[in-house]
């Protein structure tokens, strides 16, 4: 089954008409989208957009064979002109099963919001699933029997409809993962290849053909990722927006309740309240347990404050107790968490502040958490696959 995308972008497209921001002035080129819309094999059209006849011939097709338009959501803007010979565009009712004579099967999924989401199986009995912008399948509570080849979905806007497709088996390590419905949320280019990666999906360019169920090199998730920054650079936004593309994450809080402390529990609360409500919250300083079992992805938020606690413990604050031993327990703690992340089969992402380059401390203790935060990310990040630098909001990839 080949797949020709004569769109990938949102209704709008991208750049969308009009519009100043830095997203739409660098789509330029490659990164320049037309509304998304798919033509399977020539005889199969998944959504109906302005100039689809062109962006068909452009890509070496033409819509002269296609037997079938579907649509998947309705657009904002005036309505489409059906080129001469297409079939009138239909919505099929979610559920209900549509056999072409060219031998595909498409069968309508139900969305959990607006649209309708086609699952298409070719003639040589490849698997896709279409998704419309901003919706993920509803209904997804028991496990597939096989995952699909191919997943178009909108991986930007709704990752966690990604994790809701593997917590069932439809998305497994073999799906191609394909962003499409892409919109001026995420910068062009580099920053979208990033993010998508961490997803362990892709963007193609416009006109692409792809044969559904051919293997593509698409980067690996990474096992271990560290993120630092400074205050309120995002670092913690950046790592969890790594694993919203997956399900059960267990989220390691490090900082503990602080009871008493309004301001912190405000901090925490708007937390928790960006976490998707599937993933599971663990406050503790244990790490190395956590790192050692199988199980689900693992976000630990954060590393300076696990080293905080640790000092307390080998009283690394009293110059006295620091020589008499404090420094040889810490490195012995260091050791231990650097080995578990070095041995972990789980996925994990782990937050640290990068307090080296401020003004330097003004009193021998804050020198010391200083100097041992900057070896302690030093050590971790030897570790990790990858590796990132948040600073003002912006990923800087220091290694991966």
């Amino acid at each position: 089954m080949e797949v020709t995308l004569l769109g990938t972008g949102a209704p709008a497209g991208l750049p969308r008409p009009d519009c100043p921001c830095a997203a739409c002035a660098t789509a330029l080129g490659p990164d320049a989208r037309a509304a998304t819309a798919l033509l399977v094999d020539g005889a199969l059209l998944l959504d109906l957009t302005p100039g689809a006849a062109f962006a068909a011939a452009r890509a070496g097709h033409s819509l002269g064979g296609v037997r079938q338009v579907l649509l998947s959501h309705p657009h904002d803007g005036p309505p489409v002109e059906v080129p001469a010979g297409l079939p009138q565009p239909v919505r099929v009712p979610d559920g209900r099963e549509l056999t072409l004579l060219t031998g595909h099967r498409v069968r309508a999924v139900a969305m959990d919001a607006g649209g309708t989401g086609y699952a298409v199986t070719g003639p040589d009995g490849r698997r896709l699933l279409y998704l419309p912008p901003g919706g993920a399948p509803a209904g997804l509570e028991t496990a597939t029997a096989e995952s699909y080849d191919m997943v178009l979905a909108d991986v930007v806007g709704r990752p966690n409809a990604l994790g809701r497709l593997r917590a069932v088996g439809s998305v497994g390590p073999t799906t191609d993962v394909l962003a499409v419905h892409l919109d001026h949320d995420v910068p062009p280019g580099g920053e979208l290849r990033r993010r998508l990666a961490a997803a362990g999906a892709r963007a193609v360019p416009d006109g692409t053909t792809l044969v559904v169920g051919a293997y593509e090199d698409v980067p690996d998730v990474p096992r271990r990722t560290l993120v630092l920054g400074g205050a309120r650079s995002g670092k913690s936004v950046e790592a969890e927006r790594r694993l919203e593309s997956f399900p059960d994450v267990l989220y390691v809080a490090t900082g503990g309740t602080r009871g008493g402390d309004t301001e912190w529990a405000v901090r925490v609360a708007a937390h928790r309240e960006r976490r998707p409500g599937s993933w599971r919250t663990s406050e503790t300083t244990d790490l190395v347990p956590v790192l050692a079992a199988d199980g689900p992805p693992v976000l630990i938020d954060c590393l300076s404050l696990w080293l905080t606690d640790v000092m307390d413990e080998v009283g690394a604050w009293d110059d006295a107790e620091w020589a008499g031993g404090g420094e040889k327990a810490l490195r012995e703690r260091v050791r231990e968490l650097t080995e578990a992340v070095r041995c972990a089969r789980r996925t994990v992402v782990a937050v640290s502040n990068e307090v080296g380059s401020g003004i330097v401390p003004a009193t021998a203790s804050g020198r010391r958490y200083r100097d041992e935060l900057g070896r302690l990310n030093a050590a971790f990040a030897a570790e990790c696959e990858q590796v990132l630098l948040i600073v003002a909001g912006q990923a800087m990839v220091l290694r991966g």
